[in-house]
C-alpha cells in the first residue's frame, strides 16, 4: 500500500534522511528511534509537507510526490500529529465532524463512523458536548485519533501517540490501536519512542537512527534483538 523507496531529505544543506526505504501493507508497522532520528521528517514527507531530494513515495501504486497535502489526505492517508492539533474551543462532536467534513464520501457516513468511534473510544460519547480544551490529555489523544478515523482512511499514521501520557494510559492506547486494526482493517504506521508498549500493537517494525534504517524485523524479532533490548528496552 505505502512504499517509501530510497528517500533522501535535506533541511538546507543538512541531510536528515539517507536512502530510507520502508513499506506498509495491510498491517500495523512501528517506526522506532530516538529524538532526532528522522521519524517525524519521514511522516511529513509522506503527507507532502517535506519534499525528498531523491527517492519515491507511492500509495496504492500512485506517486504522492506531486500531490499537495490535502490531496494526499483525500487519497486515504490520515495523520495524527504529536501535538494533536485539535480545535480547542470546539466541542468533541464538532471536532469529530470536522474529520469528515472535506473528505468525499465520508460526509455521507458520519453516523456510521460515529458508531465505530464510540465502540473504540466509548468515553468520547460521554463527552460530546464538552470543549476539546477541557478534556484530559488521554482523552484529547483519543479525540485526535478518532477525528482522523472519521475520514475512513486506508492508512492511519500516528506520530508519537504516547507522548505526554501517563504510563497507565499508554498501554490502553496501544490496545485501542490493535482494536482499530482488527475491526476497521485500516493499515497503521506508528512513529514512536515507547518501543516496549508499541511492540504489543504492531506486526513488524523498523528502527531508524541518524536518518537510516538500521533494523527491520517482525515485532517478535525486534523484541528479541540485542540492539533493541539494550538501546530501547533497557534490558
Amino acid at each position: 500500500m505505502l512504499v517509501v523507496k530510497g528517500v533522501d531529505i535535506y533541511y538546507g544543506k543538512l541531510q536528515v534522511l539517507w536512502d530510507l526505504s520502508l513499506q506498509v501493507g495491510k498491517e500495523s508497522v512501528g517506526l522506532f528511534g530516538p529524538n532526532g532520528a528522522g521519524k517525524t521528517t519521514l511522516v511529513n514527507a509522506i503527507v507532502g509537507l517535506v519534499k525528498p531530494a531523491n527517492g519515491e513515495i507511492t500509495f496504492g501504486g500512485r506517486s504522492l510526490l506531486p500531490l499537495e497535502t490535502h490531496r494526499i489526505i483525500r487519497e486515504g492517508v490520515a495523520v495524527v500529529p504529536q501535538e494533536r492539533e485539535l480545535f480547542p474551543f470546539m466541542s468533541v462532536l464538532g471536532n469529530l465532524k470536522s474529520g469528515a467534513a472535506y473528505i468525499p464520501g465520508a460526509r455521507d457516513k458520519i453516523d456510521e463512523r460515529m458508531r465505530f468511534i464510540f465502540d473504540i473510544f466509548p468515553v468520547l460519547k460521554e463527552r460530546l458536548g464538552q470543549l476539546a480544551v477541557t478534556l484530559s490529555g488521554g482523552e484529547q489523544r483519543m479525540l485526535a485519533i478518532a477525528r482522523s478515523l472519521m475520514a475512513g482512511p486506508k492508512l492511519l499514521i500516528l506520530d508519537e501517540p504516547s507522548s505526554g501520557l501517563q504510563p497507565s494510559l499508554v498501554s490502553d492506547l496501544f490496545q485501542r490501536m490493535r482494536e482499530i486494526r482488527e475491526k476497521e482493517g485500516v493499515s497503521i504506521l506508528i512513529a514512536e519512542q515507547n518501543v516496549r508498549q508499541c511492540l504489543r500493537a504492531i506486526d513488524r517494525g523498523y528502527v531508524i537512527e541518524n536518518g537510516r534504517v538500521v533494523i527491520e524485523d517482525s515485532a517478535e524479532g525486534l523484541a528479541h534483538s540485542d540492539h533493541v533490548r539494550r538501546s530501547y528496552l533497557g534490558l
